[in-house]
């Protein structure tokens, strides 16, 4: 396979790894009533490719799953990293 195709998933997977992260820690935060991570930051880090990290942070830890836009937002921008990866294992 491409270069480009194991470099997308890597990225995908670094950037899940630390959404998911990054879902439990303000989770736990907002249990502990301490400071809490930005939603902004949450979006931009599931929007810059850790939406599987994202989902599955909401699944989880039952965290932003009802919180407008999370529920919108995330699960299309999986679809989106989805077809992005789809497209670059096709692509020649």
């Amino acid at each position: 396979m491409k270069e480009s195709f194991h470099l997308l998933l890597i990225w995908l997977g670094v950037t899940s790894a630390l959404t998911f992260a990054l879902f439990g820690w303000d989770k736990l935060m907002a249990k502990l009533h301490r400071r809490r991570i930005p939603e902004a930051a949450l979006l931009a880090c599931a929007l810059a490719g850790g939406s599987a990290g994202g989902i599955l942070g909401m699944s989880v830890f039952h965290h932003k799953t009802q919180k407008p836009p999370f529920p919108t937002l995330v699960p299309l921008a999986l679809l989106a990293h989805a077809a992005l990866l789809a497209w670059s294992a096709a692509s020649p």
